[in-house]
């Protein structure tokens, strides 16, 4: 009886706060201008786009001062937007939009070993004939892979905590710009107690604030 009185008065718990940033947010959309990358689409990794894109999840990564945001489309895509010295619009530093490549899986600790201390780090990674040089710089020939825990919230209210060890590869466009290669090497602890890991490939361009329209 009074475990129901106890639960009758208990304040419900808060639902948890989804990243947000410019707009942009779970169930709002976005559309980039389409001449952004339809005068470069028959150089890039992608073979489709559409200008139009609504946010199905959304995700964010705290490094101490610098936040990672990642809002996850209907398109098979996400936008990164990196935000410096706060988490206001005007702390927005980059903006990038990635589309999912391809994702391996990684069976047993010693390929899991291999991928992060001898591939994902190299100083630069090909993908299907296209050579990728390494954005972040090291004092040797290689990279240690940099350590990002994502939180990422579905449309359905449910989180989930990711850890990701990530690269950054960038080449040379005909018009100046360029075309990134994300790699992360993703660990996931499941319901079932066991860890899943795969490697995560996504290519993405940058956006400037004329290119991309947010609507709430």
């Amino acid at each position: 009886m009074f475990d129901k009185l106890i639960n009758k008065f208990k304040k419900p718990e808060p639902k948890p706060q989804t990243p947000e940033i410019m707009g942009l947010r779970i169930g709002a959309s976005f559309e980039v201008d389409p001449l952004a990358i339809r005068l470069i689409l028959d150089q890039l990794a992608i073979e489709t786009f559409e200008p139009t894109q609504i946010i199905k999840a959304a995700g964010v990564v705290d490094l101490d001062g610098t936040w990672v945001y990642r809002f996850y489309t209907d398109d098979d895509a996400w936008l990164q937007v990196v935000a410096e010295g706060g988490q206001r619009d005007e702390c927005v530093v980059d903006v990038k939009l990635f589309h999912f490549y391809d994702t391996r899986d990684v069976a047993g600790q010693a390929a899991w070993d291999k991928l992060l201390q001898c591939e994902i780090g190299t100083a630069s990674y090909t993908l299907d004939g296209r050579t990728y040089e390494r954005v972040w710089t090291a004092a040797g020939d290689y990279h240690n892979p940099v350590h990002m825990e994502e939180t990422t919230y579905d449309e359905d209210g449910s989180h989930s905590s990711t850890d990701q060890f990530t690269m950054l590869f960038e080449r040379p466009l005909s018009d100046q710009r360029t075309e990134s290669l994300f790699l992360s090497a993703e660990e996931k602890l499941e319901a079932g107690g066991y860890l899943s890991r795969c490697l995560v490939l996504s290519t993405g361009i940058s956006l400037s604030p004329s290119q991309i329209t947010i609507h709430g």
